[in-house]
């Protein structure tokens, strides 16, 4: 492990808890508490290799909007039951770990119960630095880069502003481009995820689905970015 070029910054698009629930005739909700467990091991795995940043996909704003309404409310109830277990039982973990946790997307899309609960966690771990865990709920790429141009506009119009790149990058729900992106479900796109920052990420597809991720597929994705030179448009 200690030969492995880590990643700086890792992202990971979770996919396959319906396909997963589906093939075993369970709801499609089964699928996503399966693989909210299989979230506890993958974090864990990543504080093991000490990887600073880490970029979940969890629910996209698309997600919300096209799929039936007993399924997300299902999804919203198991992200309140997970943050509760965070700040409760489980915030050891982060604390030992300094974890500061960040949810990022269209709070006005969120229940008010689970946006008061991730509200406050990210108070809680607003101090730690050492480690951060992005997750990103009611997110959709578009809308992201929309609110950055916003806010610049906002700033231009208030005085003289420079816009260049590096301001976008600075007025973005997160501003450090990723380094490796991992895929799960065998699906080889981006889904709208972070397309600013992913610019020139390298992009790991396994058709392993979430809820089975294992620690040994985690390695080896790891060992294949380790493999790659980046060349970053050279």
């Amino acid at each position: 492990m200690a030969q492995m070029q880590i990643p700086n910054h890792l992202g990971v698009i979770l996919d396959g808890n319906r396909r997963w629930a589906k093939s075993r005739g369970l709801n499609t909700w089964e699928g996503h508490k399966k693989g909210a467990k299989k979230f506890e091991d993958f974090l864990n795995w990543c504080l093991d290799m000490k990887i600073p940043k880490v970029s979940v996909y969890a629910l996209s704003s698309d997600n919300i909007r096209n799929r039936k309404k007993k399924e997300v409310e299902e999804i919203f109830k198991l992200m309140k039951k997970n943050f509760d277990r965070l700040l409760n039982e489980k915030f050891d973990t982060l604390q030992k770990n300094e974890v500061q946790v960040r949810v990022l997307g269209d709070y006005r899309k969120l229940p008010k119960s689970l946006l008061r609960v991730a509200r406050k966690l990210m108070q809680k771990t607003s101090g730690y630095q050492k480690h951060i865990l992005n997750l990103l709920i009611a997110y959709k790429g578009m809308e992201e880069i929309l609110f950055g141009i916003k806010k610049i506009v906002r700033m231009a119009l208030s005085g003289r502003v420079r816009i260049t790149t590096k301001l976008m990058e600075k007025n973005l729900l997160e501003s450090e481009p990723i380094d490796l992106i991992i895929r799960t479900g065998g699906r080889s796109r981006l889904s709208d995820f972070m397309p600013l920052q992913s610019a020139y990420s390298e992009i790991y597809v396994t058709k392993t689905l979430w809820p089975d991720f294992s620690k040994r597929e985690f390695i080896k994705a790891i060992n294949w970015f380790s493999s790659i030179q980046r060349n970053y448009g050279k």
